[in-house]
């Protein structure tokens, strides 16, 4: 027993190590990347801590457009998310100047993916068995997906982390309180609860803060209460202080910035602004394309359904009967996530992130019916070769589909931003025309407009002293006519608005 223990620890801390090594392929890519806008917004706050101080109350960005909220916003606030990744992100750059900034960002988010990997093992190996804790570890860590959003300049993954990790130390606490009856043993056992209700609240509410869509994902916390206290789960004090701690900072802040509402982009939109919802389109982009196609690579969708049936069987009820109401609480949340949130879901690939750990788990199950499958079900050495080529074509796929998500789409945004950031002074305010993407502006370094919103005399009334295009047309280059050029190369031109040619 003790040798399986040791070799299921030694099994993780190589997943752990395989998954942050594939984790640093093109660390050092400028934010340039599949989904640069997102990233870049993101960045942004966090260079603007960088600069100018942690004014984490009135967080601000590049953009002073009124792209993002329909307003003006000349400050360049930008309220989302309460700023705790961005404050890791420039603490981190600050005192370990050794990588960049970007690079930071990128190994906060892969740090957080690697704890990740560590609560999802050890829920799974409680609730299940080792073996299926050792397949989610692994699929969480080298499914393609799930490699190249979890060293993303987002918040996402943090937050995926968080409410894990809530969930972990709320379902430690209830154990923990199980252990006290039994055992009778009052000041350690006090101590050790007080101590798991405390880590599981400060997760649970960073998960909220980070992302409010974490709210979804506490039902595996709701149904353990319900397990663990029954009809009394309505008498339990400190099931109300954990609810109103854990919700308040975030209606806090959600109130907080109502101050600033041109800092605040518009978000109604993403809950069903085009009507997609249940219509074919919506079945198509979330289960065709993204959960078969882009993170199972089509073979894991086998696996996936496979652990769908195996969870609906009697033997598996009959030996997880706890169990079988924990991972129906992590599917259900996942697809109250993707219904209500559902034109977010399908405008935007990275919205799948918060889903990832659901789709690992019900996968593993998959993969350990087939490892431990007896002669009822198939032959064993058959079923391991089935499971292993499977996983094998799970990542070929995969890879194959996400593998563009890591090239820089457009080179010539970083050249010409680092040309802005060279040649403009830096309280300049730069038009960065990038049909509204903040990716080539936050290569300038400079607060500016990312989008022709007004016209260019407007532009210039409301502050823009200078205006670069990444190659450049035709028509962006009869600017010469009006403007001075500062620089121009085939990949980019930069004009003086206060100054003729």
């Amino acid at each position: 027993m003790q040798n399986k223990k040791i070799f299921s620890i030694v099994i993780l801390i190589l997943i752990l190590i395989g998954a942050f090594v594939v984790r640093l392929y093109r660390f050092n890519n400028p934010i340039a990347d599949w989904h640069s806008w997102r990233q870049a917004d993101t960045s942004a706050v966090s260079r603007y801590f960088v600069q100018h101080g942690y004014d984490i109350l009135h967080p601000h960005f590049e953009d002073i457009s009124n792209v993002p909220s329909g307003l003006e916003n000349p400050q360049g606030y930008r309220f989302v998310e309460f700023p705790i990744y961005n404050v890791e992100q420039a603490f981190l750059y600050q005192t370990f100047p050794f990588i960049t900034l970007e690079e930071w960002g990128r190994m906060v988010s892969i740090l957080a993916s690697l704890l990740t990997i560590v609560f999802l093992y050890l829920l799974v190996k409680k609730y299940l068995d080792v073996t299926t804790a050792i397949f989610v570890a692994f699929l969480y860590a080298f499914i393609p997906y799930s490699i190249y959003y979890s060293r993303t300049i987002l918040p996402d993954t943090s937050m995926v982390t968080a409410i894990i990790a809530g969930t972990y130390f709320f379902d430690k606490w209830l154990e923990n309180r199980t252990k006290r009856k039994i055992q009778n043993s009052e000041f350690k056992s006090a101590l050790l609860g007080f101590i798991y209700f405390t880590l599981s609240l400060i997760f649970t509410t960073a998960s909220f803060l980070l992302k409010p869509y974490a709210l979804f994902f506490t039902l595996p916390m709701i149904y353990l209460a319900i397990v663990h206290f029954k009809w009394r789960i309505f008498l339990q004090w400190k099931l109300y202080v954990y609810l109103i701690l854990s919700v308040v900072p975030l209606v806090w802040w959600r109130t907080w910035m109502l101050q600033w509402p041109e800092g605040i982009p518009a978000s109604s939109w993403l809950f069903n602004g085009n009507n997609i919802r249940f219509r074919p389109a919506y079945f198509y982009w979330l289960y065709a394309d993204r959960l078969a196609r882009l993170i199972l690579g089509y073979w894991g969708m086998f696996l996936f359904l496979l652990g769908i049936s195996h969870i609906s069987s009697k033997p598996f009820f009959e030996k997880y009967r706890v169990s079988v109401g924990l991972i129906i609480s992590f599917i259900l949340s996942s697809l109250i996530y993707i219904t209500v949130i559902a034109t977010g879901n399908v405008q935007h690939d990275y919205y799948q992130i918060l889903i990832i750990p659901s789709i690992c788990l019900l996968s593993a199950i998959g993969c350990t019916l087939l490892y431990k499958s007896s002669n009822s079900f198939a032959s064993p050495i058959f079923a391991k070769i089935i499971l292993f080529v499977t996983l094998g074509f799970t990542l070929f796929f995969g890879w194959y589909f996400v593998r563009t998500y890591f090239d820089i789409n457009n080179p010539s945004i970083v050249v010409a931003g680092e040309a802005v950031n060279k040649l403009t002074p830096k309280n300049a305010k730069v038009i960065a025309s990038y049909n509204g993407d903040t990716s080539f502006l936050y290569q300038t370094n400079r607060q500016g407009w990312p989008v022709f919103a007004h016209s260019l005399s407007k532009l210039i009334q409301l502050g823009a002293d200078y205006m670069a295009f990444a190659n450049p047309a035709p028509n962006e280059l009869a600017f010469k006519k009006e403007y001075k050029v500062v620089a121009e190369t085939p990949q980019y031109i930069i004009y003086n608005l206060h100054e003729k040619p």
